[in-house]
C-alpha cells in the first residue's frame, strides 16, 4: 500500500469517526423534551392578569423604512395598551436614527425614544452602583476589565443603560417583563399574549425566528436555512425540562426584570450577549419555555454580509463558553453540556476533509479498487443513512415552517430545490470562513464594537401582508375562528 493511500485511509477514518460523534450529538438533542407555551391556555388568563411588558428596540444607523415596517407589526399586537411600553434605544450621537425615530413616534403613539448617552454621563451611575453591589456581575469585579466603565459601543451597552434606567424609573406599579427585538424584527400579533401564558409556567421564554426574504438571493436562501435548522428544529430541545444549559436568541424573548437585575444584567464584553445571559439564567435555576409563533426577520442577501454576521456569532459562542462558565460556577460536566450547543456548528470544519475524502472513497468503491477496511465502509454507510434521515426530517419541518412567509406551495417547493443537499454542502464549506474569522476574533479579544448587520427593509411587503391577514382573522366571529 502506498503512503498516499495510507494517509487517505487515516483521514477517511478520522472524518467518519467525527461524523459519527456528530450524529450521536444530534441523537442526544432530538431525544430531549421540548417545553412549549400552550396558547390554548390564553382563554384561562384574564386581561387584568396580563403581565406588564417593556420592549426595548436597540438600533444603530437603521433605515427609517426598516424601522417603520417593524412598528407596523408592533401596532398589530393584541395586548392592552396600558400594559406595555415600547422604547427605542439609539445612541444619542446617532442623530439620523434619533430623528427618524422621533418622526416615527408621531406615526406610532406607543413608541418612546430613549437616546443612550456615553458612559461618562452621570446618568450611568445607576448601572455602576448596582454592579458594584452585585457579585453576579462578575465582569465588574474580576478579570482584566474589573471596574472598567468605558463599555464598548454596541447593542449590549444600549440594553444595559435602557434596562437599569427603566428599572429605576419603573413605569408600572410592580415587576415587569423585559423583551427586546432587532431593527428588522416583526413579531406576530399574539407575541405578548404568549408571554402572558408562558410566564405562568416558565421563567424565560424564547420565540423563534424565520426569514421573510429567503428567496431573494441564493445566499439569503442559505442563511435562512440556518434559522430553519436551529430556531425551528434544534433550539426547542434546549428547554429539556430544565436539564440542559440553554442560550437565548437575542430577540423575541421574555424574562422578569427583577430576575435580570438580580443576576447582574447583561455582560458588556461579549461580542453577542445571547449565549452568556441564557446560560446565566439556566445556572441560577430559571427554566425556559418555547414560543412557537416566530418573529419574521430578514437575513443577509450577500455572502459578505452573512459571513460578517456569523463570524460575530462564532466569536460570541467561543467567548461565552470560556471564562464565563467558570465564573458562573459551572461544573465540568455542565461545561461539557454547554459546549454541545456549539459542536454541531463547529462540525462544519469536518467537511473540509470529509467531503473531498468521501468523494475519493466513493470513486474508489465504484471502481472496485477501494483500499478501505470493511468496517469503515459500514460506518460510513451508517453515517450517510443518519444524515439522510436527519435531512429528510429537516425538509419536512422546512416545508411546514415556510408556509408562514411562502403561502404558495410552488414557492415553497422552489425553496427546497434551492437548498438541496449539494447546495447545502457548498454552503457548509462556506461556513468555514466565519468559523475561522470568528475564532480569530475570539483569540484577539475583538468584536467589541457593534459591527451591525445591514438591513434593507427586505420584508416590507410580506410583513404588511401578514399583518393584514392577522387583522382579517381577528375581525372574524369567534366561532368562525
Amino acid at each position: 500500500m502506498s503512503m498516499i493511500n495510507l494517509v487517505l485511509i487515516v483521514l477517511f477514518i478520522i472524518a467518519q469517526l467525527a461524523y459519527f460523534c456528530t450524529m450521536m450529538i444530534e441523537l442526544y438533542f432530538i431525544t430531549r423534551p421540548i417545553n412549549r407555551v400552550d396558547m390554548e391556555e390564553l382563554q384561562d388568563v384574564a386581561q387584568d392578569d396580563y403581565p406588564d411588558i417593556v420592549l426595548f428596540y436597540p438600533v444603530l444607523r437603521e433605515l427609517e423604512s426598516t424601522m417603520r415596517t417593524t412598528f407596523v407589526s408592533l401596532a398589530n399586537l393584541h395586548y392592552p395598551t396600558d400594559k406595555f411600553r415600547i422604547i427605542a434605544i439609539p445612541n444619542d450621537n446617532d442623530l439620523p436614527t434619533v430623528e427618524s425615530l422621533q418622526r416615527l413616534a408621531g406615526e406610532f403613539p406607543f413608541l418612546s425614544v430613549m437616546p443612550v448617552p456615553p458612559t461618562s454621563d452621570p446618568r450611568w451611575n445607576v448601572v455602576w452602583d448596582d454592579w458594584q453591589a452585585n457579585e453576579k456581575a462578575y465582569w465588574f469585579h474580576k478579570g482584566p476589565r474589573a471596574g472598567v466603565r468605558d463599555l464598548p459601543p454596541k447593542k449590549t451597552r444600549q440594553l444595559i443603560y435602557a434596562f437599569y434606567t427603566t428599572y429605576a424609573n419603573n413605569p408600572f406599579k410592580g415587576d415587569f417583563l423585559v423583551d427586546y427585538i432587532d431593527a428588522d424584527s416583526a413579531p406576530p400579533a399574539n407575541h405578548f399574549q404568549a408571554a402572558a401564558v408562558g410566564m405562568r409556567h416558565f421563567d424565560v421564554l424564547q420565540a423563534s425566528n424565520i426569514a421573510g426574504n429567503l428567496l431573494d438571493t441564493m445566499p439569503a436562501s442559505w442563511f435562512a436555512f440556518d434559522h430553519l435548522c436551529w430556531d425551528a428544529n434544534k433550539y426547542g430541545h434546549l428547554t429539556a425540562n430544565g436539564h440542559h444549559p440553554y442560550w437565548v436568541l437575542g430577540k423575541g424573548l421574555f424574562f422578569k426584570a427583577s430576575d435580570l437585575k438580580e443576576l447582574g444584567g447583561f455582560h458588556p464584553w461579549m461580542t453577542i450577549e445571547d449565549p452568556e445571559v441564557g446560560m446565566r439564567f439556566w445556572k441560577n435555576g430559571k427554566t425556559l419555555g418555547l414560543i412557537e409563533a416566530p418573529l419574521v426577520e430578514e437575513v443577509p442577501e450577500t455572502l459578505s454580509n452573512g459571513i460578517t454576521q456569523r463570524k460575530r456569532w462564532v466569536a460570541g459562542f467561543f467567548q461565552s463558553l470560556d471564562t464565563p462558565l467558570k465564573e458562573m460556577g459551572f461544573s465540568r460536566f455542565e461545561r461539557f453540556k454547554a459546549w454541545l450547543n456549539f459542536l454541531p456548528c463547529l462540525s462544519f470544519w469536518f467537511n473540509s476533509v470529509g467531503i473531498p475524502i468521501g468523494i475519493w472513497a466513493l470513486v474508489e468503491w465504484a471502481k472496485g479498487t477501494s483500499p478501505l477496511p470493511h468496517w469503515t465502509v459500514y460506518l460510513s454507510a451508517f453515517n450517510v443513512l443518519c444524515f439522510a434521515l436527519l435531512l429528510l426530517g429537516q425538509y419536512v419541518i422546512t416545508w411546514r415552517r415556510t408556509a408562514l412567509v411562502l403561502p404558495s406551495r410552488l414557492k415553497r417547493l422552489w425553496y427546497l430545490i434551492r437548498v438541496n443537499p449539494i447546495s447545502l454542502m457548498i454552503f457548509w464549506l462556506v461556513w468555514m470562513i466565519p468559523l475561522w474569522k470568528g475564532w480569530r476574533m475570539y483569540r484577539k479579544d475583538a468584536g467589541l464594537v457593534w459591527e451591525r448587520t445591514i438591513k434593507i427593509n427586505a420584508n416590507n411587503d410580506i410583513v404588511r401582508d401578514i399583518v393584514a391577514s392577522e387583522h382579517v382573522a381577528s375581525s372574524a366571529p369567534a366561532q368562525a375562528r
